[in-house]
C-alpha cells in the first residue's frame, strides 16, 4: 500500500477477489467467515492505516475530478451495511461523499423504469458515492416476494449490465459488495436489536418474513452475482460475520481502487499564475 512511510503493509492474504462472470458463487454459512483471520486488534490497527490512506486519496480524487467512484452495498437484513458506511466512509471529507438508500419505490418512481430513481443519485465526477441497497432489489426482493412476473424481472439482468456499462464509459468506477452473513449470525444480530432499546426501531416485521425465505434469497443473490459481475462493474462477496474483517476488506478494496486511478492534484491554470505573479 502506498502512502506515509509509517503505514503498515496490508495484511497478506486478506483481500477480496472479484466474482468471475458466469461462475457459481458459494453462499453457504461457512463462506461468511475467513478461517484463520488475524486477531481483532491486528485487523483494527491495519484498518486504521487504510482509513488514513483513504482520506489522503479522497482529497486528491476530489481535486482531480476525472472520475466518480460508486460503491454498491447489498446484503441481508443485519448484514452491516449501515455499520460499514459509518466506519469506512467516516474517513472521508463529507463534502466529497454522497450516500443514497433505496426503500420501496414511491408512486412516482413506479411510473418510471426501475433505473430512473437510481440514475438520479449516481455520484458526479470527483465524488465518492455509496448505495445502501440499490437497483439490485429489482432482481432480489421483487423476485423473491413475487412483486413482478418472472418475464419482467428476468430481463433486468441485461438492463442492469447495460446501465452499469454506460456509467463506466462516462467515468463512473463501480465496485459492488455483497455483505454475506450466516443464518446464525443474522439471528444473533436480530435478537440484539430486540434486547437493546436503542435498536428496537431497526427491527421490522419484514425481517422475519425475509428470514423465512432464506433459501429463495440465496438463489436470487447467487444469480445476480453470477450474471452481473463484469469487468467494468465487478461483484465482491464480503465475509461479514466478523465486523472488523468486513470493514478491513472493504476499506482495502477502496484503497486499491482509488490507487489504481492515480488521482493527482491539477496544476495551477496559466491565467491564475499570471494574475498572482505580483500578489506578494
Amino acid at each position: 500500500m502506498k502512502g506515509n512511510g509509517d503505514q503498515q503493509e496490508p495484511l497478506p492474504g486478506l483481500r477480496l477477489a472479484p466474482v468471475v462472470e458466469g461462475t457459481t458463487v458459494p453462499l453457504g454459512n461457512k463462506a461468511a467467515r475467513i478461517p484463520g483471520a488475524p486477531e481483532r486488534k491486528v485487523i483494527e490497527s491495519a484498518t486504521r492505516d487504510l482509513l488514513e490512506r483513504l482520506a489522503e486519496l479522497q482529497d486528491a480524487f476530489y481535486a482531480d475530478g476525472r472520475h466518480a467512484l460508486l460503491l454498491i452495498l447489498q446484503g441481508r437484513d443485519a448484514s452491516g451495511k449501515d455499520g460499514l458506511i459509518k466506519t469506512v466512509y467516516g474517513a472521508f471529507n463529507p463534502a466529497g461523499v454522497q450516500v443514497a438508500a433505496f426503500g420501496p419505490p414511491t408512486p412516482l418512481e413506479l411510473k418510471h423504469d426501475f433505473l430512473w430513481r437510481v440514475h438520479q443519485v449516481v455520484p458526479p465526477r470527483g465524488m465518492i458515492g455509496v448505495f445502501n441497497r440499490s437497483h439490485y432489489e429489482d432482481v432480489l426482493a421483487v423476485r423473491v416476494r413475487q412483486l413482478a412476473p418472472e418475464s419482467e424481472w428476468r430481463e433486468r439482468f441485461e438492463q442492469i449490465n447495460h446501465f452499469e456499462s454506460m456509467l463506466h464509459a462516462n467515468g463512473v468506477v463501480i465496485r459492488k459488495c455483497f455483505l454475506h452473513i450466516s443464518q446464525d449470525e443474522q439471528r444473533e444480530r436480530l435478537l440484539a436489536r430486540l434486547d437493546d432499546p436503542r435498536k428496537n426501531w431497526k427491527f421490522r416485521r419484514e425481517d422475519l418474513d425475509d428470514r423465512a425465505l432464506w433459501d429463495d434469497y440465496t438463489e436470487a443473490y447467487r444469480e445476480a452475482l453470477t450474471r452481473c459481475s463484469t469487468k467494468h462493474a465487478p461483484w465482491y462477496v464480503v465475509p461479514s460475520d466478523e465486523k472488523p474483517v468486513r470493514n478491513y476488506l472493504v476499506a482495502r478494496l477502496l484503497v486499491e481502487t482509488l490507487e489504481s486511478l492515480h488521482p493527482s492534484y491539477p496544476a495551477m491554470k496559466a491565467d491564475v499564475r499570471d494574475a498572482i505573479r505580483d500578489f506578494q
